[in-house]
């Protein structure tokens, strides 16, 4: 054979093992799962898009490719004596949840990412660039008739080159921290192999939403859409975005795709994660990480499902829904207005120990103060009814007489009354003197217990009755809401325990709309369950008072302990309106706003569950807000409406 021919033979033969084998690596390298996912997006008709320029570190994640992994078994490290983390990784993000006994410590060191450290049970001492500081988690606290306590998870944005030591307080902490990118000398202990020399970062930084070495609260951000039945407080760095995300039972999330890699870390609740063309379920604790580009989905269970999203890069489409709920809720409370204390009636005297329904008129606001034990048990001789200046100073106008609730300005500069306790609705002078009995009877039987009242322009009132007395044994057949016309003629204007607690109640500015809120619903505990659940429900006014064509107008957040018993109370309580139709009602979870439509604007959140609320000051536009022994201020940019006769 000639030579060269040969060699022109070995050469092509060569070749063509060469390319086979590349293309062999090739394939071998391909995730087994593009297959399948490429045919998905096909059929959901799914749009790609691809993130370019991001940086390789070649570091394989211990979290394989939609696989869901319990917490208990990922990788554990002891940081320090007595210190302890659990740690899982992506691609750019790196999680640790780090269990600390009481007083021990993690040594200072130079952090070599960026780290978000959240504080999940007890306190900790962070010192930050020889900086001390204090960040401490409280758990929310079941409401009893003397006190309650909203949730708080402090923590603090760290950039790469910070200088920090952590000490536990007095008793155990827990912290979760999401650093980015990995971390070398976490990776290190652990024994990972063949790693780089330095990590690298994203090659162009986001502007985040939280400045560094600043402690904030994860209850102060507020909840942005993200999709129906899905909310969350979004935390940005420069180079990760954390996604505190609650979604509601039984909501379901349509296969979808996006581009940047997500780990999903259940918190609360239960899901079935939809990935490729199957389902995994996960609860507390449980993690799966996603690709860019991978198909998945949701179906929430009944219990909802609270989750921390973890995304490289950051989604940009998340930060502008951030910028845009942002701009409607500063349009109704300013970027700089906190909620302020302006009386702990713990500390002053008269003391106050359930405050309620309170209404602004000639230049105070009037509320109730009810006495109740732990165990919701009344006693009018402790309750009072307070005036109160803007100042903060205050007085009794009348004590030991009633156990009243909500009011309202009436008639003659007085004030209208419901005594609750009493089963009677008053009209009272501003120096606490009963005018006269306005109802105490209907169908020939005393009425229960009046909770909230509202005038209309034509002289009549509306009272809500949640029979929340302290009789075992009612006089009217269920819970309702009543109509009074300024001729003194009373109709029920709801069917019997059609709502299971109505309680707060108000009118639209021009008259023509009620809204009436429900409080309890679907617990075990209480005696009535109605299809009212967790909603503000609005009604159309017919010339007589009474109503007509009921229907959902907005819903309202549950907390997660509600949901974990799967109820339906938000705890709605007083309710107040601005001249524009925005809704301002207490709950359970906070002060909860929506705009003239339902729509959901924000939320205030205060140390103490909010009961009620009302518009004051010379302005109108200062919103008092009463929370048990405590009174709230906050200065809002709407003009509250009050209906003066």
């Amino acid at each position: 054979m000639d030579l060269k021919l040969s060699k022109r033979i070995f050469s092509s033969v060569l070749l063509t093992v060469t390319v086979f084998a590349f293309i062999q690596c090739k394939q071998s390298n391909t995730p087994e799962w593009q297959g399948i996912n490429q045919e998905l997006i096909s059929q959901h008709n799914l749009s790609v898009r691809e993130l370019t320029d991001l940086p390789n570190n070649d570091i394989e994640s211990n979290l394989e490719a939609g696989k869901v992994k319990n917490l208990n078994n990922v990788d554990s490290l002891e940081l320090s004596t007595g210190v302890h983390a659990k740690i899982f990784w992506g691609t750019g993000n790196m999680v640790s949840v780090v269990e600390m006994a009481a007083n021990t410590e993690i040594p200072e060191t130079v952090l070599p990412s960026d780290c978000f450290i959240f504080v999940q049970k007890g306190t900790v001492n962070v010192l930050i660039n020889g900086k001390p500081e204090t960040l401490v988690n409280i758990q929310r606290e079941e409401p009893d008739g003397s006190h309650s306590g909203t949730p708080k998870t402090e923590f603090v944005y760290l950039q790469k080159g910070t200088k920090i030591s952590i000490i536990a307080g007095g008793s155990e902490a827990k912290i979760l921290e999401v650093a980015s990118p990995l971390r070398l000398d976490y990776l290190q202990k652990l024994g990972i192999e063949n790693l780089p020399n330095e990590i690298l970062d994203v090659r162009t930084y986001q502007e985040p939403n939280v400045d560094p070495n600043n402690v904030y609260d994860l209850y102060n951000f507020q909840l942005t859409k993200l999709a129906d039945g899905a909310h969350s407080r979004l935390i940005s760095g420069r180079n990760t975005q954390l996604s505190f995300i609650s979604m509601d039972p039984g909501s379901t999330f349509p296969h979808h795709i996006h581009p940047e890699e997500q780990m999903m870390f259940v918190m609360r609740g239960e899901c079935d994660e939809i990935i490729l063309d199957g389902k995994a379920h996960m609860g507390e604790n449980d993690v799966v990480r996603l690709p860019g580009n991978m198909v998945h989905g949701a179906y929430i269970s009944e219990l909802g499902c609270d989750a921390l999203d973890i995304f490289w890069p950051a989604r940009a489409d998340y930060s502008e829904k951030e910028k845009a709920v942002l701009t409607a809720y500063h349009t109704i409370i300013p970027k700089d207005s906190k909620p302020e204390l302006l009386v702990d009636g713990t500390k002053t005297q008269p003391s106050l120990t359930f405050s309620e329904g309170p209404k602004w008129m000639n230049g105070k606001v009037y509320f109730s103060n009810m006495y109740f034990d732990q165990s919701w048990n009344a006693d009018p001789k402790k309750s009072s009814i307070v005036e109160l200046s803007p100042d903060g100073s205050y007085k009794n106008i009348t004590e030991g007489k009633m156990q009243a609730n909500g009011l309202y300005p009436y008639k003659n500069g007085n004030l209208i009354v419901c005594d609750m306790i009493g089963h009677r609705v008053v009209e009272m002078t501003t120096s606490g003197q009963v005018v006269k009995v306005l109802v105490d009877k209907y169908d020939g039987k005393p009425i229960d217990g009046p909770n909230d009242v509202i005038t209309d322009s034509k002289g009549g009132f509306y009272f809500t009755d949640p029979q929340f007395t302290m009789e075992p044994e009612k006089n009217q057949p269920g819970r309702a809401v009543y109509y009074v016309s300024a001729e003194g003629k009373i109709t029920r204007i709801t069917e019997p325990n059609e709502f299971a607690m109505p309680n707060g109640i108000l009118l639209s500015p021009d008259g023509k709309t009620l809204y009436i809120n429900n409080c309890y619903d679907n617990e075990s505990w209480y005696p009535v369950n109605s299809e009212k659940d967790n909603f503000i429900w609005a009604y159309d006014v017919k010339d007589d008072g009474t109503i007509t064509n009921g229907r959902q107008f907005a819903q309202l957040f549950l907390t997660g302990n509600v949901l974990d018993r799967k109820g339906k109370s938000s705890s709605a309580d007083g309710m107040a309106i601005d001249k524009m139709g925005n809704i301002y009602v207490g709950t359970y979870y906070g002060v909860q706003i929506f705009n003239n439509k339902g729509e959901y604007i924000g939320m205030i959140n205060l140390p103490s569950f909010p009961v009620s609320l009302c518009f004051g000051d010379e302005d109108m536009k200062t919103l008092y807000i009463v929370s048990y022994s405590k009174v709230f201020k906050i200065k809002t940019n709407m003009e509250g409406y009050v209906n003066y006769l």
